[in-house]
């Protein structure tokens, strides 16, 4: 049979003096230990929050070395944030006097503060374990300097070490060592959604890739086969398959380019209305929505021509795909920004669905029966050369069909 162990008891007789506290710091058990380093009863502490019982002393300046409640408050958050034991340098934490309300006694501590997590992960307790160091502190504030002999000075020579100011050296150190441990979890967590964001699109788009790759080994299977076939059909066939290719690689390429060389094509003026004629003027004919424009002349722009063009494209490209009979292009300047809206007279796109279209990857069910061979990266790539360039690219409303709007800094 286990023996029964009493942990209140256990936790009263440790010989470290400590606390209990609740996530909102109110004390809900005090040691012997601590009771008895501090001067207090337990019915003195216990259902009090922490500063209440212990408030900071307002006869010492900040500048003085008195930072202890913001540096163990700090301390705390930090474990209720991390999950994690903070060790707490050396500091200066006043504590009045037993029975002299307002009488404060110069007191230094140094401090662990550990997580006890809850049934479900989450931080149900701490415990404050802390020691009394001044004793420490007041025996190095008497030790005299060493002189030139290596022996020691007299009585009356400056003190060996400026305790005050070496704690406040190790609470600014402990800050900034704080600091670039969040950073670092920041920048981990970071990467790490960057990985998978690029092993999920890898995943996805080797099945995009697949299927036209199928389609190409069929046909030329077929052709090798059987005798008398129409190689002309199967050219055809095959040369849409190779475009579809064609379409998801370059997709990747620019994606990657977005992602990784943002820096690399220099910027330069851009009239937005002869980006949009000479874009259109690529354009294959015999297209069967008409595209009207209304342009605003000397909308210019400080961004890549060849991105802009991209951008352009991606949004004619998703315009075509959805329009019943028709495509505006507007042009205009709306100081601070130059404004370059894309609508089409198709279904539109629900409100629910105006964020999740510029996710990489993301089809609506419409877009998939349109075009069951995109790659669902357009727009998501047209968005981040905007941002790219101090921009935005967003759907508004529109009494018809879908109305994507772009919006960059006016070049000054």
């Amino acid at each position: 049979m286990k023996p029964t162990i009493d942990y209140e008891a256990v936790f009263r007789a440790g010989q470290a003096p400590s606390l209990i506290l609740t996530p909102d710091l109110v004390i809900v058990a005090a040691n012997d230990a601590y009771l008895k380093v501090v001067g207090r009863t337990a019915e003195d502490l216990l259902g009090k929050p922490l500063f209440a019982a212990f408030p900071p002393n307002p006869g010492v300046p900040p500048d003085a070395g008195a930072q202890g409640a913001d540096s163990l408050r700090a301390s705390l958050e930090q474990v209720l944030t991390t999950w994690r034991r903070d060790f707490m340098p050396l500091q200066r934490y006043d504590v009045e006097a037993p029975g002299s309300p307002g009488v404060f006694e110069e007191r230094y501590w140094s401090t662990v503060n550990t997580p006890v997590p809850g049934p479900h992960g989450e931080v149900r307790w701490i415990i404050l374990s802390t020691e009394e160091v001044t004793d420490l502190v007041e025996t190095l504030r008497r030790q005299p300097p060493a002189d030139a002999e290596g022996g020691r000075a007299g009585e009356g020579g400056t003190p060996a070490r400026d305790v005050d100011a070496f704690a406040r050296g190790l609470q600014a150190l402990n800050e900034e060592l704080r600091q670039a441990h969040r950073e670092q979890r920041e920048t981990t967590s970071a990467l790490r959604e960057a990985i998978e964001r690029q092993r999920r699109l890898v995943f996805e788009a080797s099945h995009d890739l697949r299927n036209p790759i199928t389609g190409l080994m069929i046909e030329l299977e077929c052709a090798l086969s059987e005798p008398g076939i129409d190689l002309q059909r199967i050219l055809r066939k095959s040369l849409c398959d190779a475009e579809r290719l064609n379409d998801i690689v370059a997709d990747l390429l620019d994606l990657a380019r977005v992602d990784t060389e943002s820096g690399e094509l220099p910027a330069q003026t851009v009239d937005l209305a002869e980006l949009v004629v000479d874009e259109l003027n690529r354009r294959a004919p015999g297209s069967a929505v008409a595209v009207h424009t209304r342009l605003a002349p000397d909308v210019l722009v400080r961004a890549s021509r060849i991105r802009l063009a991209r951008l352009l494209g991606n949004l004619m490209a998703n315009a075509e795909r959805h329009a019943c009979t028709k495509i505006e292009i507007h042009v205009s300047a709306a100081p601070p920004d130059a404004v370059l809206e894309v609508a089409d007279d198709g279904p539109g796109i629900p409100p629910a669905d105006r964020e999740r279209v510029f996710e990489r990857r993301y089809r609506r069910r419409e877009a998939r029966e349109r075009d069951p061979g995109g790659s669902g990266l357009g727009l998501t790539i047209a968005r981040e050369i905007a941002e790219m360039y101090g921009g935005t690219l967003c759907v508004a409303d529109s009494p018809v069909g879908a109305r994507l709007v772009l919006r960059l800094p006016l070049a000054s």
